[in-house]
């Protein structure tokens, strides 16, 4: 099977996306880590696979793929900016406003003129049980309009994006241990089904610094769902104020939040790598 793909960048965080509006692309988890792999295949945090919409008012719909397990996965910020770049270098629409479904939820993309994408992320989710986050016999701290919970020695705010997030201050990034603490946190019993771990350094009330340690991925160069959770917990701990560029590894991102029931906006770059084929 000769599989065309399109390899592209947001931040820095790295994407194979698939074009599955022509044809249904049915493949195996075997095949996707293949695709995924850095070494032997295309290599990709994540693949992307783009379909049509059946529901009404959708434009489309995308699929989201570990690249290093081949496990679906539920939302990726990066990811939805390099989606719609991708629609419109394949002439597969023509809008700059687009609303779009992946397995949990609707998102709605605005290409602007400077060629960075802005995603309506929806609403961050706090419920233990939505995330999901076992809580039981812990004491948090309570700061601003948030908790701290702590959990291995570190104290985090817990939050979903779509996807579960654990978010925790340092005072310098580039000494937090990423490494260690990101892969226990992880895997840690309080997190049912794992959670990407998040180190910021609050550089101002309009700026920080961030790493994240992502589910199955380990550290990438950039998170959007990271980046969101990150400044969601820094305005509601009372730390950051509602438009925030967060400096990733991989680049900048603006993350917007007005608090309540708003949702979270996401501005940053997408851009095409390469393109080719791959036997699969």
């Amino acid at each position: 099977m000769q599989l065309p793909f399109t390899k592209m960048q947001g931040a820095g965080n790295d994407f194979v996306v698939l074009d599955g509006t022509r044809s249904e692309l049915a493949l195996s988890a075997l095949q996707l880590q293949r695709l995924g792999h850095r070494q032997t295949g295309v290599g990709a945090d994540q693949i992307l696979l783009v379909e049509r919409s059946s529901t009404p008012g959708i434009d489309f719909r995308y699929r989201i793929f570990n690249g290093a397990s081949g496990d679906e996965v539920e939302h990726c910020g990066n990811g939805a900016r390099c989606f719609l770049r991708f629609v419109h270098l394949k002439g597969l629409t023509t809008k700059t406003r687009l609303r779009v479904e992946t397995v949990n939820r609707v998102l709605e993309l605005e290409l602007q003129a400077d060629g960075r994408v802005t995603v309506d992320m929806s609403r961050p989710v706090f419920e233990h049980q939505r995330i999901p986050f076992d809580s039981a016999g812990l004491v948090p701290r309570g700061e601003g309009q948030f908790d701290l919970w702590p959990v291995d020695g570190a104290e985090w705010a817990v939050l979903s994006m779509g996807n579960p997030h654990a978010v925790t201050r340092v005072s310098d990034v580039d000494m937090a241990p990423v490494a260690t603490l990101g892969p226990r946190i992880e895997e840690h019993e309080r997190f049912t089904k794992h959670v990407n771990v998040g180190f910021m350094q609050v550089v101002s009330r309009s700026a920080l610094r961030l790493r994240v340690h992502e589910r199955d991925a380990g550290e990438t160069l950039a998170c959007g769902t990271g980046a969101c959770a990150a400044v969601v917990a820094g305005i509601r701990l009372g730390w950051l104020d509602a438009q925030v560029e967060v400096q990733t590894r991989g680049g900048l991102l603006r993350i917007e939040w007005q608090g309540g029931d708003s949702s979270v906006l996401m501005t940053g770059p997408a851009e095409t790598v390469f393109e080719g084929e791959i036997e699969l």
